[in-house]
């Protein structure tokens, strides 16, 4: 056993790789016939028990604890200060890839037979795939979803978001020039990518002529995203144990997700494909008017129209 411990050196935690049933063999070799039933409960006098990972560790390599907590007690400030002059403020992410077609999908619905789907997820079996990007209203809980079928890119997520500008939020924001918007430090969004910036600012600022503050979380830190408990997991509810063998299928089930705090959402299917890759040179990010915050400039900026 010696050379197949594991252990907390605080708390006197011990584990083992092997089996009762192979350490029941290893003992017999030695003369000691026992079983493994008798194995596990030696090792459970010795302080051996059966454990599993758990995710405890909130700690990023990458960002310190203090800069952590800095970023949101300032983006806690600034949605303050949006909510009293009554800037809309939306969080943006993108949900989970979605295979199209007889594929179980995680949770229980209620129905006299159990659905029959295929017993494995081969994506070359798919008949598409779904990629929701969200953007949630934190004011007035209203989402709109945005299902694309090709790549998540900087692109989609700023048609997304432009999408949602042309259809909702011009209407109820019209005398409003300027948006808030709270979203991942990674993905198609994120803090590092170019054409994420350029692209809004082209597409939204300088097309629409409005002024648009963005704040990351930082790495590690999505799940304090207010789209992921607040639309994302009631579209996962509304949809629990119900394949999506359509994009239809998907859209309908969206659209209808509800809760008893007023939440309501709109979806539409963009068939756009996208290109994977794009680039931004240093003379059109020049060309930006992009002004970086003091307070952690690389996760807070704004575009000016």
């Amino acid at each position: 056993m010696e050379h197949d411990t594991a252990g907390d050196p605080i708390s006197g935690l011990k584990w083992t790789r092997k089996t009762t049933r192979k350490i029941a063999d290893e003992l017999k070799r030695f003369g000691n016939n026992v079983c493994a039933n008798t194995v596990g409960r030696l090792l459970k006098k010795l302080k051996y028990s059966l454990r599993v990972n758990h995710k405890k560790n909130e700690s990023n390599p990458n960002v310190d604890p203090k800069d952590r907590d800095r970023q949101f007690k300032y983006i806690g400030r600034l949605r303050n200060r949006c909510a009293k002059k009554g800037i809309p403020i939306i969080s943006i992410d993108a949900k989970k890839k979605e295979l199209i077609g007889d594929f179980k999908n995680n949770g229980r619905a209620y129905c006299r037979e159990p659905e029959n789907v295929n017993v494995y997820d081969f994506p070359s079996d798919a008949d598409g795939k779904g990629i929701p990007y969200g953007i949630y209203d934190t004011t007035a809980n209203k989402g709109y979803v945005t299902v694309g079928t090709n790549y998540d890119t900087p692109s989609f997520s700023v048609d997304s978001i432009e999408t949602w500008w042309k259809n909702a939020g011009r209407y109820e924001y019209a005398d409003v020039p300027e948006i808030l918007i709270l979203a991942d430090s990674g993905g198609s969004n994120s803090s590092r990518s170019r054409v994420w910036k350029y692209e809004l600012y082209q597409k939204i600022c300088s097309k629409y002529r409005i002024k648009i503050t963005v704040c990351h979380y930082p790495p590690g830190c999505s799940k304090w995203n207010p789209i992921e408990h607040r639309l994302f997991s009631a579209i996962s509810k509304n949809w629990a144990g119900v394949p999506l063998r359509s994009y239809e299928t998907m859209i309908n089930y969206i659209s209808t997700t509800q809760n008893t705090k007023g939440l309501t959402v709109k979806a539409n299917l963009v068939t756009k494909q996208y290109e994977k890759g794009k680039r931004v040179s240093d003379e059109q990010m020049k060309s930006i008017p992009i002004s970086h915050h003091d307070c952690f400039p690389k996760w807070n900026y704004t575009l000016s129209a």
